[in-house]
């Protein structure tokens, strides 16, 4: 009976760390073990976390800054030709329109506005009130992680959410500049990571990362 017992354990084990798809079964990307370590560089030195959470970034010229990631290295089945099917996507609450003005929008995940919609919410700059989707009409605003939203973007279409945000894909450091200025001191910015284990077809994991910084 203890054997029996046993047998069923490790055969229930087993069946965790592996799914079926189409008919083959997969390994989940990192048996269960996916992880991500985000640091903040400046000038090529790692910016501290302060005790209440946020990096502190005192602007000294150099007009950008980079997060840098380690991931967990995935099973064999997501590695084609020595590259992992892995994909790290980046995104923030701050924008830059005309060239010098900056805003900020409600945003509280990576993609936050396709989540509930909230490209119609409003947004208060100086005496004005603008949605997203006006100033998209105005000017394409540009995001400071490395996107722009065209002037005729189609917000309703099925395949938006895969074209908005900043992506470094296929190795294991995903790195990304991001856009910092003498403008934005005073300011705090709020970078999204959403980080896919697995960009093709089987098991997925999916880890969200939020990095707040104050410029000073």
């Amino acid at each position: 009976m203890k054997k029996i017992l046993l047998f069923s354990l490790i055969l229930f084990s087993l069946s965790s760390c592996y799914k079926e798809y189409y008919g083959r079964v997969y390994q989940t990307p990192c048996d269960g073990n996916c992880n991500t370590n985000y640091t903040v560089i400046y000038k090529a030195d790692t910016v501290p976390i302060n005790s209440n959470g946020y990096y502190e970034i005192e602007w000294d010229g150099l007009n950008y800054f980079q997060i840098q990631g380690k991931l967990s290295d995935v099973n064999e089945d997501y590695v084609i030709n020595k590259i992992p099917l892995v994909s790290a996507n980046f995104d923030s609450d701050y924008w830059v329109l005309f060239d010098t003005l900056n805003f900020s929008v409600p945003m509280y995940s990576y993609l936050g506005w396709f989540n509930d919609q909230s490209m119609n919410t409003p947004i208060s700059i100086g005496p004005y009130t603008y949605t997203m989707k006006d100033l998209i009409a105005l000017h394409p605003p540009y995001n400071i992680v490395g996107y722009q939203i065209p002037k005729h973007f189609c917000f309703d279409c099925p395949y938006a959410p895969t074209i908005v945000g900043s992506k470094s894909k296929y190795n294991y450091s995903p790195t990304q500049n991001v856009l910092l200025d003498n403008e934005m001191v005073g300011d705090t910015i709020n970078i999204f990571i959403e980080t896919w284990f697995n960009t093709d077809i089987g098991p997925r994991e999916i880890i969200n990362d939020e990095i707040n910084i104050v410029i000073i």
